[in-house]
């Protein structure tokens, strides 16, 4: 395996928060990881700031559908409440949430990202943080929620990484690299 990994963010062609997205892909790539970015359709992607103003236009590298998820070695799901409503509805996003999750590969999810992972059944038994409107979702769905910038839970055999906005960026990276790390020792000693 490539030392610094290899990395699948998933996000719809509209809506997703334009910083969750690029600083942690940016950030990947300057450090050495293979990125690739599955959307729906191969259209543009149209990020926002906020939820409101329009963002950066990215290209993804695939679509949903083209994912072969045994390829990466972290899931990255940005938040932005459009893309993280639209992305739980499409079935591809949950079953990528599941062949991770399943096969112990660390997720991390920023913001309204957790939504996909109530959606997919797996935020049960995980202590994690979100956007706050998020709590009673993942309350709901067997997940325990607290308000702190960086949350990493390894309970149910694979390690999810979670923060709450984009102010937590710098929080939520070090969690990535780490999860990123302890994945390349896990599989190096293998």
């Amino acid at each position: 395996m490539d030392r610094h990994g290899k990395v699948l963010a998933i996000v719809t062609n509209y809506g997703v928060e334009q910083d969750e997205l690029l600083v942690p892909v940016r950030h990947l790539r300057d450090n050495g990881a293979r990125v690739d970015i599955a959307a729906p359709d191969r259209g543009d992607i149209r990020t926002l700031v906020g939820d409101e103003e329009p963002g950066e236009t990215v290209r993804p590298t695939l679509t949903l559908d083209e994912v072969d998820a045994a390829g990466y070695d972290l899931l990255l799901i940005p938040g932005g409440t459009i893309n993280a409503d639209t992305l739980r509805l499409r079935q591809p996003a949950v079953d990528t949430v599941l062949a991770f999750t399943t096969s112990g590969r660390p997720v991390a999810a920023i913001c309204h990202g957790p939504w996909l992972l109530a959606e997919a059944g797996v935020a049960y038994g995980k202590r994690l943080t979100s956007y706050p409107s998020l709590r009673t979702d993942l309350a709901n769905a067997g997940a325990t929620w607290t308000d702190e910038p960086l949350v990493t839970d390894d309970a149910n055999g694979w390690r999810l990484v979670t923060s709450r906005n984009p102010d937590d960026l710098e929080h939520f990276l070090r969690g990535i690299d780490d999860a990123l790390r302890a994945r390349a020792e896990t599989v190096g000693s293998h």
